[in-house]
C-alpha cells in the first residue's frame, strides 16, 4: 500500500500552490478540480493539472486528482482530459460523492477504455474513494467491495455533516451541544470497517482551522487511535504534525520488528507456537498486531535501532 499519513490538497488552478507542494514532506498530493476551483476556472484547471503531473518533480509522493462529483457536467471530461495528457505520471483518481457502487464502476470502466485507448498498463490507476454523504455511508460497504482498482476510502465531513443535518458550521469539531462522547466515532468506525475488510487504506477528512495546529493533532490522534491510515492537510503547517501522528513511535516500531523476528525464530528454529520476548509472551496474534506497527513504520521510512539476539541453544 502507498504510504497516505499525509493527503495534502492543492488547488488544481493554482500554479504557485502546486509548484511549492512538490517539495513539502506530505506522502500524498492531491491536485483539486473539485470545491477548490471555481466553475469558471475548472477547464483551464484541467490543463494546469496535465501539465503539472507531466513537468513537475514529485519523487516520493503520491500523485493524486480528484475530479468533480458524477453529478456535474465536468466529470468525464475531467478524467478524460486528465489521463489521456497525463495518466503515466499519475498514480490514482479520487472520486468525491461517491454515494453508490455504480459511481466507482463507471470511473473503473472508462478507466480501462481510456488506458487500452493510450497504450498505458489497464488497471496501474488506482481509485480513493470520497464518503461524503447519508447515503454513501449506507452503502460504503459495497461501495469498498466495488472495485479492484480502489485503494482507500475518505471521510468527507463537510458534506456528511450537512447531508445528516448535523448542527456545527466547523468542519472536524464536535457539534455544539453534544457532550455524550464522539459524534464521529460511528462514522469512522463505519468507513473503517469497510475498508479493512476489503483490503482498503482508511484517510481521514481535513480539520479547517488550519493554522490551529495542537487542535488538528488533537483531532488526528483520535482517528488514528482507531487504526486510520492518514488525514488530510489543508496546509503545510498541518504536515508534520499529521506525518507524526500517523507514524509509530521509534519504541513502537523497534518493539515490532523485534516481536516478528522473535516469532519467526521460534516458529522456525524451535518449533513453538508461543514464547516469550523479554517478560511478554508472544503467539499469533502477536505477530499479526506487530505486522500493523511494522508496516505503518517502513511506510514512513523508519529505521530500526534494536535487533533481535537468537538466545543460545
Amino acid at each position: 500500500m502507498r504510504s497516505r499519513r499525509t493527503t495534502l490538497a492543492v488547488p488544481g488552478s493554482n500554479p504557485r500552490f502546486i509548484e511549492k507542494a512538490q517539495g513539502l514532506p506530505a506522502d500524498e498530493i492531491f491536485l483539486d478540480l473539485e470545491d477548490a476551483v471555481a466553475p469558471s476556472a475548472k477547464e483551464g484547471a484541467r490543463k494546469t493539472v496535465v501539465a503539472a503531473l507531466n513537468d513537475g518533480d514529485w519523487t516520493g509522493k503520491t500523485r493524486v486528482v480528484r475530479i468533480n462529483d458524477l453529478e456535474t457536467h465536468w466529470a468525464y471530461r475531467d478524467v478524460i482530459e486528465v489521463v489521456e495528457g497525463a495518466g503515466a505520471n499519475l498514480d490514482a483518481i479520487m472520486l468525491p460523492k461517491a454515494s453508490d457502487a455504480t459511481h466507482v464502476q463507471w470511473l473503473d470502466r472508462l478507466l480501462t477504455q481510456i488506458e487500452k485507448a493510450t497504450g498505458l498498463e489497464p488497471g496501474r490507476i488506482g481509485i480513493e474513494a470520497q464518503i461524503e454523504d447519508a447515503k454513501g455511508m449506507v452503502n460504503v460497504d459495497a461501495i469498498a467491495a466495488s472495485s479492484p482498482r480502489l485503494e482507500a476510502l475518505v471521510f468527507g465531513p463537510g458534506d456528511l455533516m450537512a447531508s445528516i443535518n448535523m448542527r456545527t458550521l466547523v468542519v472536524g469539531e464536535q457539534p455544539p451541544g453534544y457532550t455524550e462522547g464522539d459524534a464521529y466515532h460511528y462514522i469512522l468506525m463505519r468507513i473503517l470497517m469497510a475498508a479493512r475488510a476489503n483490503d482498503l487504506q482508511a484517510i481521514d477528512g481535513p480539520y479547517f482551522n488550519v493554522r490551529d495546529v495542537d487542535a488538528f493533532t488533537r483531532v488526528a490522534k483520535r482517528s488514528a487511535a482507531l487504526g486510520f491510515d492518514g488525514k488530510w492537510v489543508l496546509h503545510p503547517a498541518q504536515i508534520d504534525a499529521g506525518n507524526a501522528v500517523f507514524s509509530p513511535s521509534q519504541e513502537d516500531y523497534d518493539h515490532a520488528e523485534l516481536i516478528l523476528d522473535a516469532y519467526e525464530h521460534y516458529v522456525t528454529v524451535e518449533g513453538r507456537g508461543a514464547a516469550t520476548l523479554g517478560d511478554e509472551m508472544i503467539d499469533e496474534a502477536s505477530r499479526k498486531m506487530a505486522l500493523v506497527v511494522a508496516a505503518k513504520g517502513r511506510a514512513a521510512g523508519m529505521a530500526r535501532t534494536k535487533r533481535f539476539d537468537a538466545p543460545a541453544t
